[in-house]
């Protein structure tokens, strides 16, 4: 047979491309995707038939109807005569507001149990393996149970509220607090105060760049406290240092005014702290262990405090181990925040809950429910993503 008939034969054709790894390849990824589409599209349909059957409305029309039931906390304003579409907001904010609190308190946590744990006090790090021991072999959900339980049983009634200075009482129904006034010297010392925290910012990163640069370091600490305290102070005094609170008091069985940390609240955060935090902190401790300790006698021979040697030289070195298996708690944390419905906080998953009961809609509301704590994942999983490229190491350094 010649080359030319050779190369018309079907059947040599498809042994030619069959051994081809890349054809093979893309042949298995384009089956793959037709099995996945075809999958849902049977799901989706069958879905629709079953609830037109049983003449359940669908679509999210149902967002711009009134609520009509009440949320504990809220961050924004809320009443009951809002639309559904009000309430999921104010359960996504309260979810937002207890995962950044979550993660930051878990990061300080964990930093500083994953430090005490290589301590060579003998007691200290024994405390610390009993504490990350105990929190990562208790289930969640046993955790905030107990959080819940510990603060509303072991706390006095509102009647006899522990008392500071007559303005901060707490009771059984969580620490009131006194709540400034939003006014124009209000609004002035709080964009005083954002500035601030920008200007820190960037007083930091322009630190880095001339230590870099000149091996000299500024003292960010001071200049940082120096802008937060400072700049809100003199925007406080040049305003005529006016400035009003609405403190609480007691009325009835309740105080009134000021701003609570509810029971609810507080649980819910001291047991995903307390738990996640167990986790970052063995995360910290193999991150320090990953950095050679010949880094640590060498810091050591220069002059370089023990302290010194862990936050200039051993953790920025270790970030590179210790971002990857972060990025998984942070999720972690975020994923357990529904478990908030067992103690009574108006998360997210609790406001759809009682939506979906009141309004039939459970696969809309379910589907709200997986796009924004699949919205969520992704961006934490793409900041830390960023922050992981930015604190790797890179070659010709």
């Amino acid at each position: 047979m010649s080359r030319d008939t050779a190369a018309l034969d079907p059947s040599r054709q498809f042994h030619h491309w069959w051994n081809n790894e890349r054809f093979r390849g893309i042949l298995y990824q384009v089956l793959l995707l037709a099995a996945v589409v075809g999958v849902g599209w049977f799901l989706v349909s069958n879905t629709l038939t079953n609830l037109n059957a049983r003449h359940i409305a669908t679509g999210f029309v149902f967002l711009d109807h009134e609520a009509g039931f009440g949320i504990s906390e809220h961050l924004i304003d809320y009443v009951p005569s809002d639309s559904y579409l009000r309430a999921f907001a104010v359960g996504l904010i309260n979810t937002v507001e207890i995962a950044v609190l979550g993660i930051v308190l878990t990061t300080l946590l964990g930093i500083v149990m994953g430090v005490l744990r290589l301590s060579s006090n003998w007691l200290v790090a024994r405390l610390a393996a009993a504490y990350v021991e105990a929190m990562r072999n208790v289930p969640v959900l046993l955790l905030l149970l107990f959080c819940y339980s510990g603060i509303t049983v072991s706390l006095p009634l509102a009647r006899n509220a522990y008392s500071l200075f007559d303005c901060i009482y707490l009771s059984n129904r969580g620490l009131k607090l006194p709540a400034p006034v939003w006014d124009a010297s209000t609004q002035a010392v709080t964009a005083a105060l954002v500035a601030a925290l920008v200007l820190a910012t960037l007083v930091s990163a322009f630190a880095r760049r001339q230590l870099d640069r000149t091996g000299r370091s500024l003292p960010v600490a001071r200049i940082t406290l120096g802008l937060v305290l400072g700049l809100p102070l003199a925007v406080f005094l040049a305003g005529g240092a006016h400035l009003s609170f609405d403190v609480p008091h007691l009325a009835g069985f309740n105080f009134a005014g000021g701003v609570t940390v509810s029971p609810e609240f507080a649980a819910l955060l001291l047991g995903l702290v307390a738990y996640t935090g167990a986790f970052v902190a063995e995360i910290v401790r193999s991150g320090i262990l990953a950095v050679s300790y010949g880094q640590t006698e060498a810091a050591l021979a220069l002059g370089l405090t023990r302290m010194q040697v862990l936050r200039l030289v051993v953790l920025p070195q270790s970030l590179r181990v210790i971002i990857p298996p972060l990025t998984s708690q942070y999720l972690n944390l975020i994923k357990n925040s529904p478990l908030a419905v067992a103690i009574g906080f108006p998360d997210l998953v609790s406001v759809a809950n009682t939506a979906i009961n009141q309004t039939g809609q459970a696969v809309e509301g379910v589907t709200i429910i997986m796009t924004i704590y699949l919205g969520l994942s992704l961006l934490i999983s793409v900041l830390m993503n960023w922050y992981n490229r930015r604190v790797a190491l890179r070659g010709g350094r």
